[in-house]
């Protein structure tokens, strides 16, 4: 039986980085909720909203960041590191509750708009764009699911920004004021599609879902060509963060082996399995006449 760990933690998100994000992304949230009632802009108060959730995802990855590199220990037998789906799963939820706030208070205005402060409302965006272009850059190389999440947010709310800046351009030279409330429905139903398609993809892995099956399939058809290799069962592929991936398999040899053709195959096993950059990996040998005792 062979097990093998490889940790990467190259790939982790630097701490200070995720800090000064956090930082920077909660103050300009304060100045959000504020700025928004001063210019009685809905579209603001939903990229506020949306900031807020950006601001709370950015804390949590902050704390489950240094959590996640703390060795595996006999209580958290893998490591800390699916505490990043608990992360991505809360931040999803946090965006669709302020969404749906969002959304209560934009669609009565569609029969009662309001015209608001469109030298406001452009002031604020061009900060807006600023302040979080500047963190979806910084931020812009994770790869974990709660990476993915926290970068998904950012980029929405600077084309959000960019939206309510031509708005607020628009504004102050027709007298649309329509035009606000319709920008954050439009924007809010966008970002809702696009957090419960990640809330689903998040779900699917903590119930230890297949993370790529067409990886499945490459793999079980690549151990199956190695010699001595009959069959294999209890195949299973899971991933514990979306980035870092968990494989064990049962392979039933073909005869009974001796020490140096077992070991011959072990090492073809790891160049199999090594193009996949697993985590975790554990194959158990068994021979022709032997019982799988997970039977």
């Amino acid at each position: 039986m062979g097990h093998h760990h490889n940790h990467d933690h190259s790939k982790d998100m630097p701490s200070n980085r995720l800090g000064w994000a956090f930082l920077l992304n909660f103050v300009f949230t304060i100045i959000e909720f504020i700025g928004g009632f001063l210019t009685n802009s809905t579209a603001i108060l939903a990229d506020a909203v949306h900031d807020l959730g950006d601001s709370l995802s950015l804390g949590l990855a902050w704390i489950l960041n240094k959590l996640g590199k703390k060795q595996a220990n006999q209580h958290f037998t893998y490591g800390y590191k699916r505490l990043n789906l608990a992360g991505a799963f809360i931040n999803a939820v946090v965006l669709i509750a302020g969404s749906a706030w969002v959304l209560v208070e934009a669609i009565p205005r569609l029969w009662n708009p309001q015209m608001p402060v469109a030298d406001g409302m452009i002031a604020l965006a061009v900060v807006g764009i600023t302040v979080n272009g500047f963190a979806a850059y910084k931020l812009s190389e994770g790869k974990t699911l709660n990476e993915r999440v926290i970068n998904w947010h950012l980029l929405e709310d600077v084309f959000g920004w960019v939206a309510v800046l031509i708005v607020g351009i628009v504004l102050l030279f027709v007298d649309w004021p329509i035009l606000d409330p319709i920008l954050s429905i439009g924007f809010t139903l966008f970002i809702l599609v696009n957090v419960l398609r990640n809330l689903w993809a998040t779900l699917k892995l903590f119930i230890q879902a297949t993370p790529d099956k067409k990886t499945y399939k490459q793999v079980a058809d690549a151990l199956l060509e190695l010699p001595h290799v009959a069959d294999l069962h209890h195949l299973h592929f899971w991933s514990l963060d979306g980035e870092e991936h968990v494989l064990t398999v049962h392979l039933v040899l073909t005869e009974n082996l001796d020490i140096e053709t077992r070991s011959d195959l072990k090492q073809r096993i790891d160049n199999v399995l090594a193009p996949y950059a697993l985590s975790h990996t554990t194959v158990e040998l068994e021979d022709p006449n032997e019982a799988c005792r997970d039977n």
